[in-house]
């Protein structure tokens, strides 16, 4: 079985980042290793891979800030890995732009298997040209080239934040569930607690109030979230 995929693994310890190469070649992909967060980004740059496997804890640029950085300019998926299983942990991960976490330590397979969850399912589809842009008063999205901009102001959105407002954009005025939102807002079927929807949620409303004016986005209490 033939992948046109390209992993890249950014994995100080080597023997581990080894194992994992070693494992997606199994599987028909092939991938390259980084093992010190300072040269991360330039092989991000150069190699434009399909996905990233980023460890947590690197030298130099720890992988958190390895992950904002990248998602001002890329939404390649990110698959993090971390020894630390604290769920505040996790979900710094998850707001630096992550779309999935694998705690050490772990199984090369579940790793392999998740990546290619990730890949199946967040392939973008190009939406009819209709409906390119949604807007919202000065709310604007440009669906294609997945830019927000809010009162002339451009927005910078993880690409869950992005999901998620796209989809309360799609139908004004309704009520998107927690439940709902996940299922809109994560592609490769994965479950997180309503803490987590609530810490995206708050990060966008912030965001957007930075822009100018108050939030578009009203939380219901006990029911979800709507954009009004």
């Amino acid at each position: 079985m033939t992948h046109q995929h390209h992993i890249l693994i950014v994995e100080d310890e080597v023997k581990i980042a080894k194992i994992l190469a070693d494992y997606f070649a199994l599987e028909g992909f092939t991938s390259s290793m980084v093992h010190c967060g300072a040269k991360a980004e330039e092989k991000v740059k150069s190699l434009s891979p399909s996905l990233i496997i980023l460890d947590r804890m690197l030298p130099n640029v720890d992988g958190v800030t390895l992950c904002k950085q990248i998602r001002r300019y890329s939404d390649v998926p990110i698959l993090m890995l971390t020894a630390r299983v604290d769920e505040i942990d996790r979900l710094i991960g998850l707001n630096a732009g992550a779309d999935d976490y694998v705690c050490k330590p772990f199984s090369p397979k579940e790793v392999v298997a998740r990546a290619q969850a990730i890949l199946r399912r967040s392939q973008p589809k190009a939406a009819p040209s209709s409906l390119s842009t949604l807007s919202h008063g000065d709310l604007h999205l440009d669906l294609d080239a997945y830019v927000c901009q809010h009162n002339n102001t451009m927005i910078e959105l993880t690409p869950v934040e992005f999901r998620f407002l796209k989809t309360l954009m799609q139908k004004p005025g309704k009520v998107f569930s927690r439940e709902q939102l996940m299922e809109k807002g994560y592609l490769d079927d994965r479950i997180v607690s309503n803490r987590t929807i609530d810490s995206h949620m708050k990060n966008l409303r912030q965001k957007l109030d930075i822009a100018g004016n108050d939030s578009p986005i009203q939380a219901v209490y006990a029911v979800g979230y709507k954009l009004i």
